[in-house]
């Protein structure tokens, strides 16, 4: 069997590969300075927070990438089929690994309270956990919520046929995280968990998720239409009224994702550079501003946040700007892995902290040797996970592509 190749054979994403394996380096480094680095990461978080910095540049490539491939596809049907290959297998395999590593006393899995395992399984089967009140089982996952909400809107978009509109629902999110902070709106973390019950929740909005992508995935477009539609709204009451982040910076996520598409829209030619500006400008404005209005406290040092936010867009630009040049093979392939090196680093540091334990003092050698062995570990699951999944899925997908 032929070995699956490192690096995608269209050179023309070459430079969001390469974003993306900086911003996985990033995260990396966040997470795993708690054990190797503890006191270097005390004294940098408040200047700048890189878990900030990494999830946004992840979430402007995702918002170029995710919408050009469903319009390439021009199908809701193939688009869910290929993102389902792409995203559940090796998170699968990495949830199975860590639960296992648990049952072995190797590993620490986080207290869910009071909620069932059948509840905890539902809501992450959805993969919208973060969004139901649901503690993640691994703690990296909450950004997938944020990466689901987004493919639900994006599908409904393209199903009522406004997904060119990229721009102005940039903007319109943005605004309206604005409004958010200055208004004053401080809801409590999962809200609508609270008022109506996790369970239940869970239970509805699962239905709910199942019946729009099997309807926006249907032949009728009256059902297409009614998926679309009901798969966004689902979205669009999540994220800003039951995340655990607040509502102004659940909304800046989404805006930012769809910042990235304006990005490809005027790449593409569908729209002009000079509009995806002026909608960058304000996207910025809106996030900056919400940040400093909504202040420091315990959960947000607000400086750490504008810093890291603002490399992240200047980090897009350049690669932007870079998009031309060759990009070295070394970036491109650890972007190629990016999604391994995300998902598995969390579930190797806590094999270490709880075997090993976390250093008293700082040791770069043990951050360079943790990462040493990462990296080779994400080689193998890209080779025997996610590149495999990936094949089944394009497979699949020629089967159900309508003439």
């Amino acid at each position: 069997m032929e070995s699956p190749p490192l690096v995608p054979p269209s050179a023309k994403l070459g430079w969001l590969d390469a974003l993306r394996g900086i911003a996985a380096l990033v995260v990396v480094f966040d997470h795993s300075s708690y054990t190797f680095m503890a006191d270097f990461r005390r004294e940098l978080m408040p200047q700048f927070n890189t878990s900030r910095y990494g999830i946004m540049v992840f979430f402007l490539v995702s918002g170029y990438i995710i919408p050009a491939s469903l319009e390439r596809r021009g199908c809701v049907r193939t688009f869910w089929i290929g993102r389902i290959f792409r995203v559940y297998p090796l998170w699968a395999a990495v949830v199975t690994v860590l639960l296992a590593a648990g049952l072995l006393g190797i590993a620490e899995i986080r207290d869910v309270g009071q909620q069932s395992t059948a509840t905890v399984a539902l809501a992450h089967a959805t993969m919208l956990q973060e969004l139901l009140g649901t503690p993640n089982v691994l703690l990296v996952l909450w950004t997938l919520s944020y990466e689901m909400s987004f493919y639900l809107l994006v599908v409904a978009l393209f199903t009522v046929r406004l997904h060119r509109q990229s721009a102005v629902v940039a903007v319109v999110l943005a605004a309206l995280a604005a409004v958010s902070v200055t208004a004053g709106v401080a809801l409590p973390a999962s809200a609508l968990s609270g008022l109506v019950g996790t369970g239940p929740l869970i239970a509805f909005v699962s239905i709910a998720m199942g019946v729009a992508i099997c309807c926006a995935s249907a032949r009728s477009p009256v059902l297409r239409w009614f998926g679309g539609v009901l798969g966004g709204t689902l979205a669009l009451v999540l994220v800003p009224f039951n995340g655990t982040v607040p509502p102004w910076e659940g909304l800046v996520i989404l805006a930012v994702m769809f910042l990235g598409t304006a990005v490809h829209r005027a790449e593409s030619g569908q729209s002009t550079w000079r509009c995806t500006a002026r909608t960058a400008v304000i996207v910025v404005a809106c996030a900056v501003g919400s940040a400093y209005w909504y202040g420091d406290d315990d959960h947000f040092t607000r400086r750490g946040w504008v810093i890291a936010f603002l490399l992240a867009v200047l980090t897009f630009g350049a690669g932007l700007l870079s998009r031309r040049r060759r990009i070295p093979r070394m970036l491109t392939g650890l972007g190629t892995i990016s999604y391994s090196v995300y998902l598995v680093h969390p579930v190797l540091l806590a094999v270490i902290d709880s075997t090993v334990g976390r250093r008293r003092q700082d040791s770069l050698a043990l951050e360079v040797l943790f990462f040493a062995v990462l990296l080779p570990l994400c080689l193998l699951t890209y080779r025997y996970v996610e590149a495999p999944s990936q094949a089944w899925g394009r497979r699949v997908a020629r089967r159900v592509q309508p003439p």
